[in-house]
């Protein structure tokens, strides 16, 4: 049955990979599984066919035969609960790779999300440096515990997993925000996935969707 994803027809992300159809992308090109992407407007995704698969008018969606989900966390546990190389063969292991996918998207996602919403929509309000000092603090203490614990490994616990995933893309979200800067082990554990050819290949599908859409004035 061939996988079907939805992604944005003209990203705000400028495809520089930051659109959660990313993780679901990469996940797909890490197990060496084929799919298509139906491309959606953002009037598209209002629209009472894509609520049916997302009920919040969101991407990305997954279908794959009678199956169809929403979420990209769950979209990519959904990945590598199927094909194996995502999360360990061990229970104990498997166990806590789930535990850092919830970490990831629950505790580090966040304020990482809110503070990429505030240098957008809130910059020219009176509150704006208050805010960005407010979530650039709360970001920093979930950077000092996580790289207090990935110390020099290359990857959360043990092999590459699902977690890695999930946690890189959140944290290339700051990429460009200077606060990275004072956690080398951080940044380099960005550059290794960002290595890996699974990932490339899903950026440079992303990347593609975008260089493809008719520019607007």
């Amino acid at each position: 049955m061939t996988i079907t994803i939805t992604a944005f027809e003209r990203s705000p992300d400028r495809g520089n990979g930051l659109a959660r159809d990313m993780r679901v992308r990469w996940a797909l090109e890490e197990v060496g599984q084929p799919y298509e992407v139906r491309l959606l407007s953002f009037d598209a995704m209002k629209e009472p066919a894509h609520r049916a698969l997302h009920p919040f008018g969101q991407i990305p969606t997954y279908e794959e035969g009678e199956l169809a989900l929403f979420e990209s966390g769950a979209i990519v546990f959904h990945i590598a609960e199927r094909h194996a190389g995502l999360l360990p063969e061990d229970s104990n292991g498997r166990a806590r790779a789930i535990a850092w996918m919830f970490a990831a998207l629950n505790t580090v996602e966040p304020p990482i999300f809110d503070r990429s919403l505030v240098t957008i929509l809130e910059r020219d309000q009176p509150w704006y440096e208050h805010r960005l000092r407010a979530l650039d603090d709360t970001i920093r203490k979930r950077l000092d515990d996580l790289s207090a614990r990935l110390g020099d490994a290359d990857w959360l616990d043990g092999a590459f997993s699902a977690a890695d995933i999930l946690m890189v893309t959140v944290l290339r979200r700051i990429q460009s925000s200077g606060i990275l800067e004072a956690y080398p082990n951080l940044a380099a554990y960005i550059a290794r996935a960002e290595a890996r050819p699974a990932y490339q290949r899903a950026f440079a599908a992303q990347r593609a969707v975008f260089n493809a859409a008719p520019k607007t004035a």
